[in-house]
């Protein structure tokens, strides 16, 4: 499928819209993303930022910067990970999609593992 991809939150409050093909599919292992998706990995896939439309709930998104510059994005009313984006540097105009709020099918062509260094012990 290329083109449209519609997502949202586990209560539905938050619903969005990907103009265009998720990229960058990456699954990572860091502590951050860890706590952040209460799971062993977390899974994301990233687009040009104006490639994300808000459909519904845009005043539901809770931000949190958990580094200086990365913001982390999830629904106040159910407490989703949405989404994360870089304030600076090379990819400061993509933002990165949790794969699991999608609702339209997606097959990853291409995917990576990132921060295997630090795995949790009881997987």
């Amino acid at each position: 499928m290329t083109g449209r991809y519609q997502g949202s939150c586990l209560c539905a409050a938050v619903r969005y819209e990907l103009l265009t093909t998720p990229k960058a599919v990456s699954h990572c292992h860091c502590g951050q993303c860890r706590k952040g998706h209460g799971a062993a990995f977390a899974s994301y896939a990233s687009i040009a930022r104006r490639a994300l439309r808000i459909v519904q709930g845009a005043d539901r998104i809770t931000a949190y910067s958990s580094s200086p510059s990365v913001l982390r994005e999830f629904c106040s009313q159910c407490g989703s990970t949405l989404f994360w984006s870089r304030s600076e540097g090379e990819f400061a105009d993509w933002i990165s999609i949790a794969l699991g709020t999608l609702d339209s099918p997606f097959v990853a062509q291409k995917q990576t593992h990132l921060y295997l260094d630090s795995p949790v012990h009881w997987v």
